[in-house]
């Protein structure tokens, strides 16, 4: 069995739902191939039965000959035998078949989530990306689970007619065009079933969705009185779902219901032919035992058949979701012909601003909005695509996307933790000894967070980092972005919720760790400021003006109201 999760899911074909089904398929052909030759021999094994049965009773009991009883009575229990070991194999590769399929789905949802960054949630909510990991790739998984089966039955089903038309042409014929005349009745019903699993899906994504945000936000909501508000809006929404829902219901009852009607009413025709054509001596006892026994025999085929009708139906709907959030499109792309890579420890320069960012220097940019720093430091770690920012004179839309995010990391002023150990969550890598990540750890002066975890690093970390203030979660993410050690490090609002204590020993640390890196903070603390090493000063976007802190502070007025906040110094 193949070891999940995937080393690489791949590159998934999105031209459609059908082919990214088969794109899927392609991937795991070998299983699937096990998977439908012990389904084939599963099920063929099962319509051999009534056969060997009636052979027994025809050659043996009718003749009494007990030689020729036992003997077919042992091919019985041989196919019997057959039939149980390719059952229990089938099934474990359906198993495999179905976590394979699923599993490459969820990885390539939470690939494309990381790569794609800002650019995904602009475009599907949360809510909608937590529903096809939660909902649509469990469902793509049936498609490759019922594909033993379905192919077992196609098999069997065609057995089964050869062998009733080589004792009964009209028997033979009844099967052979009445089994797809069955199925084929079942289509009315798949038109509406898979437009109301549409409309439910996409029901289920939009409470997801406000569920998400409900959650996300409770403590505020708590704060201002807004929790019975968003609690009646998550009512409508669960209301929407339980409608659309019923409305899936009762599609699937009639569906289910003609499971077992058509055949039903099959099997009685069957059998009530073959036991006229006995009458009639058409055919022997012992063809009309084994009518009798395919009579029900068969109604395994087509309650298989329309299974998996319904599942590749509910497949092609959560494929079609995918495809969808797949199709979401990054804001940076690899250019086609990259560039070589720039040697380390070069200029960053950006045009728009008119920055330059030395090489081993503590660079500041002070801006009186701080969304213009913001959009500067989005710029230089390449979030968003412009020609004017290059690295050692090379431009970073002529570089790999993974080049750049290696070699410029941008730690954002929100805090993102997640679940895991403190330890895998400060080093994801694993690069870093057990010695450097404490060394990391007192840079962003977070030792108090370490100390009062009874597990230290080995603390589990909760959903979010929820159990941190939001203090402690900037100085983790800190510690972090220092142990990634890349050639530039861009430290958004690095220090804007700890206090003025914690601020400068962390603005001493972090100027002596960095020593003949390169390191750009975006801040307007004076404590901060007093430590770098440069210091540019934003008006509009553009750097008006350079120099030490204490140079500006002398000679650049709004700048000292800035930083000062109107306050002398």
């Amino acid at each position: 069995m193949r070891p999940l999760p995937l080393p690489d899911p791949g590159i998934p074909d999105l031209r459609s739902p059908g082919r990214f089904l088969i794109w899927i398929a392609a991937r795991q052909w070998r299983t699937l191939a096990w998977g439908i030759a012990l389904g084939i021999v599963w099920m063929v094994a099962q319509a051999l039965v009534p056969y060997a049965i009636g052979q027994g009773i025809e050659r043996g009991v009718a003749d009494g000959d007990f030689t020729q009883v036992a003997r077919w009575a042992a091919v019985v229990l041989a196919l019997a035998a057959v039939q149980a070991v390719a059952g229990v194999l089938r099934h474990r590769v359906a198993v495999a078949n179905w976590l394979t399929a699923a599993f490459r789905v969820n990885q390539l949802m939470s690939r494309h989530t990381a790569r794609t960054g800002p650019a995904l949630p602009r475009q599907v909510t949360t809510g909608e990306v937590v529903a096809t990991v939660a909902s649509d790739a469990p469902q793509i998984g049936n498609v490759f689970d019922i594909t033993a089966r379905f192919a077992g039955s196609l098999v069997a089903y065609v057995v089964v007619a050869v062998v009733l038309l080589a004792s009964s042409v009209p028997l033979g014929l009844l099967v052979l065009i009445g089994v797809p005349l069955l199925t084929l009745c079942l289509t009315p019903v798949l038109r509406p079933l898979q437009s109301r699993q549409r409309d439910q899906r996409a029901a289920l994504g939009r409470l997801t969705a406000l569920g998400a945000d409900t959650v996300s936000g409770l403590r505020v909501l708590r704060g201002i009185g807004g929790e019975s508000v968003f609690f009646g809006r998550y009512r409508e929404r669960s209301e929407e779902v339980r409608v659309a829902g019923v409305r899936v219901a009762g599609t699937q009852a009639t569906l289910d219901a003609a499971q077992v009607l058509l055949p039903g009413i099959f099997l009685v025709l069957v059998t009530w032919l073959g036991a006229r054509f006995a009458l009639a001596g058409d055919i022997s006892t012992g063809d009309l035992v084994a009518f009798y026994g395919y009579a029900f025999f068969l109604v395994i085929p087509l309650r298989n058949t329309t299974e998996a009708i319904d599942k590749f139906t509910r497949g092609h709907v959560a494929a079609k979701r995918v495809v969808d959030v797949l199709g979401v499109g990054r804001d940076v792309r690899d250019p086609q012909a990259p560039a070589p890579e720039p040697a380390p420890s070069r200029e960053l320069v950006d045009a728009r601003s008119g920055l330059v960012v030395r090489p081993g220097l503590l660079t500041a940019l002070v801006s009186a909005e701080p969304a213009e720093t913001a959009q500067i430091a989005d710029r230089l770690g390449r979030f968003v695509d412009d020609p004017g920012v290059s690295l050692g004179g090379v431009r970073l839309v002529d570089l790999p996307v993974e080049t750049v995010r290696r070699r410029v990391l941008v730690s954002e002023t929100e805090p993102r933790l997640f679940t895991g150990t403190l330890a895998t969550e400060l080093n994801p890598a694993g690069q870093a000894s057990r010695t450097q990540v404490l060394d990391a750890v007192h840079t962003a002066a977070a030792e108090d967070v370490l100390d009062a975890l009874a597990d230290g690093l080995d603390a589990e970390v909760e959903e979010r980092g929820r159990s941190f203030s939001g203090g402690q979660r900037q100085r983790l993410v800190l510690t972090r972005a220092l142990l990634a050690d890349p050639d530039v490090l861009v430290l958004v609002e690095p220090t804007s919720a700890v206090d003025a204590h914690t601020e400068a020993r962390i603005a001493d640390r972090l100027r002596d760790a960095r020593d003949g890196r390169t390191t750009v903070v975006t801040t307007s603390s004076p404590l901060v400021l007093d430590r770098t090493d440069h210091v540019a000063w934003v008006r509009d976007g553009r750097v008006v003006a350079e120099g030490t802190h204490h140079d500006l502070l002398r000679d650049e007025p709004s700048y000292r109201d800035a930083v000062t906040r109107g306050e002398d110094t």
